[in-house]
């Protein structure tokens, strides 16, 4: 008998010793029992994240914006990151629910009994910090050789680059209200990484929305945004004298491309080589103007 009691202690404490707590960029600590089986991601940049793990078939739902790797496509849409339908998550029952910092769904979500890890990364050290955190959290390797293969990828995309694309200066477009990656986000670092000089300081955050006229003042080398924020750039008061809109100097980032750029996580090495492409194709000797009609398609 007492040999039998020490077996069910030893399989309690052993039970108790795989417990293990994430903490998440709210703050908020979450202990796990065991890795999550059921996942709902409500973050592209975390879908995306979770499948770069080798984690995808854990996913049983996403929000609308999430298309990346293609299977996910064929998941449940449970809204957007900011509006996800609590509801419907709620009837998943997943043993985690991955949102951003921003999204005010959290405190809904975890009245409703369910896990919740905030994350949102907006630098490259955030990103970092995330994947180092999914690994943790879904309790699979591979965040190390992960982050490794996207440093990499980015030296290899700057290592591309001609020697006349040092100090380029570049304004870059998020979205056209206008917001603009500054220095500090992981699109500015990206730039910086690939030698590139963004016009856009770090004082101003990371996506600061930004006076039009800055822009004009400081006359960039290359403008790089969304075909459709491009479309109408040059109707603004004095854009349509920029050099870089008049001689062509223009990055137009098609849908997925766009995808690709915004996301801070797997695929910014595919983001760095996009732009250096483009870049490169402007500068090659007998480069036309206007040739660069998507990034990354020069």
């Amino acid at each position: 008998m007492r040999r039998l009691w020490f077996m069910l202690l030893a399989l309690l404490l052993a039970g108790a010793a795989q417990a293990y707590e994430v903490r998440d960029d709210t703050g908020f600590v979450t202990t796990f029992d065991t890795p999550p089986a059921r996942v709902v991601s409500v973050l592209p940049s975390l879908t995306e994240t979770v499948c770069a793990l080798g984690a995808c078939a854990r996913l049983v739902g996403v929000d609308r914006y999430s298309n990346w790797p293609p299977e996910v496509k064929k998941l449940p849409q449970l809204g957007g990151g900011l509006d996800p339908n609590v509801e419907a998550i709620a009837a998943l029952r997943p043993d985690v629910v991955l949102t951003a910092t921003s999204s005010r769904a959290g405190v809904r979500l975890r009245a409703l009994g369910l896990k919740v890890v905030q994350l949102e990364p907006k630098s490259g050290a955030d990103m970092r910090r995330v994947v180092t955190t999914l690994g943790r959290l879904l309790q699979v390797g591979g965040a190390e050789q992960l982050l490794r293969g996207i440093e990499a990828g980015v030296q290899a995309a700057a290592q591309a680059l001609p020697p006349a694309a040092r100090g380029q200066r570049v304004y870059f477009e998020v979205s056209p209200a206008p917001h603009a990656a500054g220095r500090a986000s992981f699109i500015g670092e990206l730039l910086d990484a690939l030698g590139l000089v963004n016009i856009i300081g770090p004082e101003q955050g990371p996506f600061p929305r930004i006076n039009p006229e800055a822009v004009v003042r400081a006359a960039p080398d290359f403008i790089m945004a969304s075909r459709n924020s491009l479309a109408e750039m040059a109707r603004r008061p004095g854009w349509g004298n920029l050099p870089a809109l008049r001689e062509g100097r223009v990055c137009a980032f098609d849908g997925d491309e766009r995808d690709i750029m915004v996301r801070p996580g797997p695929r910014m090495a595919e983001a760095a080589r996009l732009i250096a492409r483009c870049v490169a194709g402007h500068l090659a000797p007998g480069a036309k103007a206007g040739g660069a009609g998507g990034g990354g398609k020069p």
